[in-house]
């Protein structure tokens, strides 16, 4: 595995279009919104390619075959030589992938329904990762039913940037508030005089506007998620957007929020955790 500087980026983006499932955080990774990290098998002509996101995502695509790129792709999955304390969510493609990781680590796969102890080192962990597919005609029916708390939902700024608490918040997948301003779009949402819940774009690439969903513990239950939400998907059909949707099947609570709001369950794919 070699780092591929970021002025070779351009080469593999053609690529990475190629790619049938949900890609947009490595788009944004490759096209240089965020600043990410892209190992290839070789850095004068890559085949194989490894795309890490900053938040932690990551897509592995191109060629399964090549052995020596593998063996090192071995090593950084377990993460044997320790150069990471956090994991990092994989996605594959094409579906050969599948079959050469599953003989890869054969010695260290375990399934996350079999993973009572939540082991961390030096195994992989095998998840589902949903892809969902929008139908504007099931969201507006649903819509109807769609409460609207006291306090309105509010844009984004940069208050709510910098301050709304937990993991999946705009701060991780923008540079930064005035990079957020200016390229994606938010709402948020008060309960109690407390920022409470935040719906934003976490990516958005040509049409598509991925939504990013995070809601304050303390507050959920309440139905502002789903609420939230859907000032985020008006926005995309007043501007022409698809929004998008994936998350992790084990996911329940993302998964059925998916469903409240006019999305389709589509496509299932293996999702592995990689070893912190």
């Amino acid at each position: 595995m070699k780092i591929l500087s970021e002025e070779n980026y351009p080469g593999v983006i053609d690529v990475l279009k190629e790619v049938k499932i949900n890609n947009l955080f490595a788009r944004a990774v490759v096209e240089n919104c965020v600043s990410g990290k892209v190992y290839v098998n070789d850095t004068n002509t890559p085949t194989t390619f490894y795309v890490v996101h900053p938040y932690g995502m990551s897509l592995l695509f191109g060629k399964h075959d090549n052995q020596e790129f593998n063996r090192a792709f071995k090593e950084y999955a377990l993460n044997r030589s320790n150069i990471r304390n956090s994991h990092e969510w994989m996605q594959a493609f094409p579906e050969q992938w599948d079959l050469t990781l599953k003989e890869l680590f054969m010695d260290s796969w375990i399934k996350s329904s079999d993973n009572h102890a939540n082991q961390t080192k030096k195994v992989i962990e095998l998840n589902s990762r949903v892809n969902f597919k929008f139908s504007p005609s099931k969201y507006l029916k649903l819509r109807k039913d769609i409460k609207s708390p006291e306090t309105p939902a509010i844009r984004t700024g940069r208050k709510e940037f910098e301050n709304m608490p937990g993991t999946v918040t705009p701060l991780n997948f923008w540079n930064n508030a005035d990079d957020f301003l200016e390229n994606a779009i938010g709402y948020s949402t008060y309960c109690e005089n407390q920022l409470a819940c935040t719906a934003y774009a976490s990516f958005i690439m040509d049409n598509c506007l991925e939504l990013g969903i995070e809601t304050v513990p303390k507050f959920r239950g309440k139905g502002l998620a789903r609420y939230t939400c859907s000032k985020l998907i008006d926005y995309c059909l007043e501007n022409d957007y698809e929004p998008i949707w994936a998350c992790r099947l084990e996911n329940i609570g993302s998964y059925k929020l998916a469903q409240k709001l006019g999305f389709d369950d589509v496509l299932r794919i293996p999702y592995y955790r990689l070893s912190n």
